[in-house]
C-alpha cells in the first residue's frame, strides 16, 4: 500500500492550494495503523492517520465523536484531545477504495505535549493519576448529552465473534479452540447481564492508556491524549485495565503481555482509592472489570488482534490468550477484594 499517495490524495482534495513538502511515518509500529506527520512547504504541520481495518463508517463516526467531545470538554480538559481538521464544518475524512485497497485518512492538529510519566511511578503519582482520571471521566460524563450517536457496543461485538466462530470458513483456529472461545463469549454475555452493565452509563473511553500516549503538567495534572485506535462510547471500566498497567510494579515496558494479574495489585487498589475519592465506582461496576478483562482479550487480542497488532505481536499474543489470559480470568480477578479496599458490598 502506498500509504504517501493515499495521504496526498486525500489532502488535495481537503486543500489542493497547500502544498506537501514531505511526509514521515511516525507510528509506533506495534499496530496496523499508520500516523503521518505532514510537513508542507511553509512549514506548517498536520498529522494524518491512515487506517484500513473495520469499516469506513465506523472510523468516520469516531472521529466525530472524538471531535465533538475535543470541543465540548471544559477546563481543565479543554485542550487535552487533538483537533480534527474541518471542511464544510464537519470532521474531514477521506476514502480511498481502488483495487483491493481500502484505506481511509483523517487529519489532525497536532497535540501539544509537556512531561511524560516515568515507566514506573511511585506513589505520590499513582495517586495523582487516579484523581485525575476520577476527574477525567466526570468530563467525559458531562459531554457525552452532546455527543453524537455510536453504533458499537460490547455485545455487538462479542456477537460478531461467535458468528465468525460458526462459520465453516473460519480456519485460524481449531475446535477445541473455538469451543473455549465460545465458552468466554457466553459467560461475558450471562455476566454482563447479572452486573446489570446495561444501567451502566456509557462515555468517551480511550482503552488504550499507556506511558507513552499522554502527557501531564509538572504537577502531574493531566494535559494531552493522542493515539485513538480503541475509542469507544461505553462504560468508563473499559479504561481500567490499561490502568492498572500504567501503575502496575513491572512498569511499561516495550515488549508487552496483557495478564489479569495487574488488577490484582495493590498500586492498581491506591490508583482505586484515589480514583473513588472523586468519582465514586459501584459494585457492580467493580465486579463488572472482570468481564471487561474478558471483553478486550476476546474481542481486541482474539477477534480483531491481526488487524491492530503487526503480525508478530498479533501471534504472540493470541497463543499468549490460549495458555495464559483466558485461563486465568475465572481465578486470579477477585472482586471482593477491591469491593473491600473501597468499603462497597
Amino acid at each position: 500500500m502506498d500509504y504517501s499517495l493515499i495521504i496526498k490524495k486525500a489532502w488535495k482534495e481537503f486543500n489542493p492550494f497547500k502544498i506537501i513538502h514531505k511526509i514521515e511515518d511516525i507510528s509506533a509500529m506495534v499496530s496496523t495503523n499508520h500516523v503521518f506527520r505532514v510537513t508542507f512547504e511553509d512549514e506548517d504541520i498536520v498529522i494524518a492517520k491512515l487506517s484500513y481495518f473495520g469499516k469506513y463508517d465506523h472510523f468516520k463516526e469516531d472521529h466525530r465523536i472524538i471531535h465533538t467531545l475535543a470541543n465540548n470538554l471544559l477546563y481543565p480538559f479543554d485542550n487535552v484531545l487533538a483537533k480534527s481538521l474541518l471542511k464544510n464544518n464537519r470532521v474531514f475524512t477521506y476514502r480511498y477504495n481502488k483495487a483491493k485497497t481500502d484505506a481511509w485518512v483523517v487529519f489532525y492538529n497536532p497535540v501539544r505535549v509537556q512531561e511524560r510519566l516515568p515507566r514506573r511511578l511511585d506513589e505520590s503519582q499513582i495517586r495523582k493519576l487516579g484523581e485525575q482520571m476520577g476527574r477525567f471521566h466526570k468530563a467525559c460524563s458531562s459531554a457525552k448529552s452532546v455527543l453524537p450517536k455510536s453504533s458499537k457496543t460490547l455485545r455487538t461485538d462479542i456477537n460478531v465473534l461467535l458468528k465468525q466462530l460458526s462459520r465453516k470458513t473460519q480456519r485460524q483456529f481449531d475446535e477445541p479452540q473455538k469451543e473455549i472461545l465460545r465458552s468466554h463469549c457466553e459467560k461475558f454475555l450471562v455476566n454482563r447481564l447479572k452486573c446489570k452493565a446495561d444501567a451502566f452509563e456509557s462515555i468517551p473511553v480511550f482503552i488504550d492508556w499507556n506511558i507513552g500516549n499522554f502527557s501531564v503538567t509538572s504537577n502531574q495534572k493531566l494535559f494531552s491524549r493522542w493515539d485513538y485506535d480503541w475509542f469507544r462510547m461505553s462504560t468508563r471500566m473499559m479504561d481500567f485495565y490499561f490502568l492498572s498497567r500504567v501503575v502496575s510494579d513491572v512498569g511499561d515496558r516495550t515488549v508487552f503481555s496483557y495478564v489479569v494479574t495487574t488488577l490484582m495489585e495493590e498500586r492498581f487498589l491506591i490508583f482505586l482509592e484515589e480514583y473513588h475519592n472523586v468519582n465514586p465506582l459501584t459494585s457492580n461496576e467493580v465486579r463488572f472489570l472482570k468481564e471487561v478483562y474478558r471483553f478486550f482479550i476476546l474481542n481486541y487480542v482474539i477477534k480483531d488482534g491481526k488487524y491492530f497488532f503487526s503480525e508478530q505481536y498479533a501471534e504472540k499474543l493470541q497463543k499468549e490468550a490460549f495458555d495464559i489470559y483466558l485461563p486465568s480470568v475465572d481465578t486470579a480477578f477477585d472482586a471482593r477484594k477491591i469491593l473491600d479496599r473501597l468499603k462497597l458490598k
